[in-house]
């Protein structure tokens, strides 16, 4: 049995020796390189070769493979000395020709030109909102497109959790503000673009400042921000005669959003395609756990969770802080959350889920923010320089099983609160709040009776309840144009009671304010300002 064995493994052994053999001499056949004659092996005087014949050739072959490789060190050197012109004009290829060619899909105000690249580099100013999975993505792929005036705003530091998918932070930046990171980051890798980071709440910034960019990117995961941001945009519109927007006055809007495998990209023209507000309904409701739900009655592994989190953590570390980014804090949370869940039979809790619970995580994947990240790019550079047609006008992305995309157009809601015309009055500066509460009481498009008064999300007079009606009533008697920062052009939403067909509802309505600002005794009609 063991000779058989030994022979077995001999003959193997013979065969791979036959193998390498056959591999040498074809490495050195193809560096031309001859095999070595063994000794006593000599070739007939026909079929020999002379030494000093193959001697020369060799030395040829050596001569030439060296200046083939001198040529090729020269290729690279020629290509590494390119001038910085034809480096920008080969980064730049593909943007060119589209650009500079015209098209059957092209925008109805497209002019192919090569001067529309230098515009677009140097007057066209964009907003990045958000500078987390999403807004990475949209840094990223503006700068690489050609926008070189960017701005990136967000009130968030960087976490740990962070890092699986937003690309642009290292484990050293943990603590420090994203949009100054990212802003940074982007500039290092990619030259010539210029990203100003603003570290502060969107809230923070005056109408002025939005007003200033061409285009605003939307890289969120709050309802509540997309929300305020829309309501600016929208703040912009003025209206012709018959109510129709200014193009003018329109601010182009691109908003992105993801939730593991989907997401959305969407396009806004205030005034023309449906807004935030209009189709508020496409986002479900927000989850809010009631307290004694979780303190008496939980039904979900997520109960346990934010019983443990909100509730037993407090209990047990009085005054003491908890802090997400702590492996011992979660884990101990975790504990807590399975203790909870077995005493009242819940399955389900796991260390991961409590940490989404904890920390508000939405499922987020890389690939999808990438992909609807190219999206809202693609369509700011078509809204910058109508190269191809926008598009009509929401985008959903699904790649949880296979591949699924589609483009939906909604429709604009005309009665819209936000974006819709509303109603315009011409007021004198001098009318009082009160004067104005009478006139859209008597206004045959309002027929407003009892109405409470805001203005840009300040109460100037609420009818209720008592502690807010006597906190604004002195507002009455004031000047509207002074209650609304002298403004000559304003948005005022009155809410009160209306009568139709013999029946009286509640309802919101929309008021645009045209004021006629006296100066030494003149009316001058002054429509220019955009709140």
């Amino acid at each position: 049995m063991a000779t058989t064995i030994t022979g077995q493994l001999m003959s193997f052994i013979d065969k791979i020796k036959r193998v390498i053999k056959k591999i040498t001499h074809t490495l050195l056949t193809s560096v031309r390189l001859k095999p070595t004659r063994r000794e006593g092996e000599e070739g007939g005087e026909e079929g020999g070769e002379d030494p000093s014949s193959s001697a020369s050739t060799n030395h040829k072959d050596d001569k030439q493979e060296n200046q083939d490789q001198n040529q090729s060190q020269e290729n690279k050197g020629s290509a590494a000395m390119a001038s910085p012109t034809e480096q920008q004009g080969s980064r730049w290829r593909d943007l060119d020709k589209l650009l500079a060619r015209p098209g059957n899909l092209v925008g109805s105000n497209f002019d192919p030109s090569p001067q529309l690249k230098e515009d677009l580099q140097e007057y066209t100013k964009v907003l990045v909102v958000g500078a987390g999975g999403l807004g990475c993505e949209l840094l990223k792929d503006f700068a690489l497109m050609g926008f070189r005036n960017i701005e990136v705003i967000d009130m968030d530091t960087i976490e740990v959790s962070n890092l699986n998918r937003q690309f642009l932070f290292r484990l050293q930046d943990v603590g420090k503000p994203k949009a100054e990171v990212a802003a940074m980051r982007v500039m290092e890798r990619v030259s010539g673009v210029n990203i100003v980071p603003h570290f502060c709440r969107i809230e923070d910034k005056d109408l002025e400042f939005y007003s200033q960019f061409n285009i605003i990117a939307l890289g969120l995961d709050s309802i509540e921000a997309r929300s305020y941001i829309n309501g600016v945009v929208c703040s912009f519109l003025e209206y012709d005669a018959d109510d129709n927007a200014l193009e003018a006055s329109i601010k182009p809007m691109v908003d992105g959003g993801t939730e593991g495998f989907k997401g959305h990209a969407r396009v806004i023209l205030p005034g023309l395609t449906p807004c935030f507000e209009c189709t508020i309904w496409l986002f479900p409701p927000q989850v809010k756990y009631p307290l004694c739900t979780l303190a008496e009655t939980p039904r979900t592994a997520a109960h346990c969770i934010e019983y443990a989190h909100l509730i037993k953590w407090g209990e047990v570390h009085s005054g003491k802080p908890f802090d997400p980014d702590d492996p011992k804090h979660m884990q101990w949370v975790y504990a807590e959350a399975v203790m909870r869940a077995e005493l009242f039979g819940i399955t389900g809790v796991t260390y991961t889920l409590t940490q989404g619970v904890v920390k508000n995580i939405i499922p987020a994947i890389a690939s999808t923010n990438a992909i609807v990240s190219a999206a809202c790019a693609l369509e700011a550079l078509k809204i910058a320089t109508a190269c191809s047609q926008t598009m009509s006008n929401y985008l959903t992305y699904n790649g949880q099983e296979g591949l699924h995309t589609k483009v939906t157009e909604f429709v604009k809601d005309n009665d819209c609160l936000v974006c819709g015309p509303g109603v315009l009055i011409e007021l004198d500066s001098s009318v009082t709040l009160q004067k104005f509460i009478e006139l859209i009481g008597e206004h045959p498009k309002l027929l407003l009776s009892k109405p409470s008064v805001t203005c840009r999300g300040e109460n100037l007079y609420m009818q209720a309840p008592p502690v807010l009606e006597e906190m604004t009533r002195s507002n009455l008697q004031k000047p509207l144009y002074d209650l609304m920062d002298k403004l000559s052009y304003g948005i005022i939403h009155a809410n009160g009671m209306t009568r139709a067909n013999g029946i009286t509802t509640s309802c919101l309505k929309k008021i645009r304010i045209s004021f006629k600002v006296i100066a030494d005794g003149v009316a001058d009609m002054d429509t220019a300002g955009g709140v």
